[in-house]
């Protein structure tokens, strides 16, 4: 008997192991939470005017970070998600945004058939607008968003803003997406914006549209601060080519920027290259004209990837500032108006 009741207590045992694997293996597939981050780090060389500096910098390929994100299975085709991510800076090891931790995105999010409806911190349409079609990536000394100017205005939206309830259309609509913003200032001038963007994408082609309205202080009776941008790329295979256009404006002062670029897959290596052109127009707050304030950039990069997720590149930019154009492929050192601008990064990426 003692042998029977050993094999049934063994059974009973096994039972019980088998039923908790089974919940522990249905709660996986439920849920899941991913931690995530991209380290890039560079030697870099610039020079703004007559000044120079060297140093050890970041963000030359990616935007370094380190984030951690998860969905919930909700069931009948619904999900729940949530997505936190912090700047940082690898050569010294400290936050890119002193103010806050979670500076690049927090949000959390209802995911269906409807599309989805994410709430928080976040890019706005009209950063993407216009990054979406950059072939670096609107990073290192050769990011074109050093043209997107805020003209002199407190605007806080140009790449990210506060407070978004954001709607994404689903992925099954032929091609067709877009999404939606509306942002509450909360009281403080420059944070205030709604946008939407608009797009089709299949296969090899890729175009959209987008436009954003900020609230800042008002000027002259004038306190909105609106953009527009219009994008397109083509990957025909041996190299994908990429353009946009953009024109911010506020009250009478307009800056519109144009970009053309490509990049060439070269076995393992990507080549990038872009023109960009930034046209200034009108008199700012002060009741100057502006219009000989025009800048252009030229770039060049290559790509080396040891694996999918490291890499070694280089990038080359140029920037020549007309009139009092203060345009620079990076803040330090100061540059001066009307000087030009140059600078070379060669730098190692790894995302994990």
């Amino acid at each position: 008997m003692s042998d029977i009741t050993n094999q049934r207590k063994s059974m009973k045992k096994l039972a019980i192991l088998s039923a908790l694997a089974a919940i522990s293996a249905g709660a996986a597939a439920q849920s899941n939470v991913t931690l995530f981050g991209v380290l890039d780090v560079n030697a870099r060389y610039v020079k703004n005017g007559d000044e120079k500096i060297k140093s050890l910098a970041g963000n030359g390929l990616n935007t370094s970070r380190l984030g951690v994100r998860g969905t919930e299975d909700l069931g009948d085709g619904l999900k729940a998600g949530f997505w936190l991510e912090s700047g940082i800076n690898v050569d010294s090891g400290t936050q890119s945004d002193a103010t806050r931790f979670w500076n690049r995105r927090t949000t959390v999010s209802l995911i269906g058939n409807f599309g989805e409806l994410r709430l928080g911190r976040d890019y706005t349409p009209t950063y993407l607008g216009y990054s979406d079609y950059d072939p670096f990536g609107d990073n290192g000394v050769a990011a074109s968003g050093k043209f997107d100017s805020s003209l002199g205005t407190a605007r806080d939206t140009g790449t990210r803003a506060d407070n978004q309830i954001m709607y994404l259309t689903p992925g099954n609509l032929g091609g067709f997406y877009g999404r939606a913003a509306v942002a509450a200032g909360e009281g403080t001038a420059g944070k205030k914006y709604y946008g939407a963007r608009a797009g089709w994408a299949a296969g090899p082609a890729d175009v959209s549209a987008s436009y954003g309205q900020t609230t800042v202080a008002p000027l002259l009776g004038e306190d909105k601060f609106k953009t527009f941008d219009v994008g397109t790329s083509y990957d025909f295979g041996v190299v994908k080519a990429m353009a946009y256009y953009t024109q911010s404006k506020f009250v009478d002062q307009k800056i519109a920027t144009y970009s053309i670029g490509a990049i060439v897959p070269i076995g393992v290596g990507l080549i990038k290259a872009s023109y960009t052109h930034a046209n200034a127009s009108g008199t700012n707050a002060a009741g100057v004209n502006v219009d000989a304030n025009d800048a252009d950039q030229a770039a060049v990069g290559y790509v080396y990837n040891l694996s999918k997720r490291t890499a070694i590149y280089g990038t080359a930019a140029y920037v020549k500032n007309k009139g009092n154009a203060t345009f620079a492929v990076a803040s330090s050192p100061t540059i001066v108006a009307g000087a030009k601008s140059t600078g070379v990064e060669l730098g190692l990426r790894h995302s994990f």
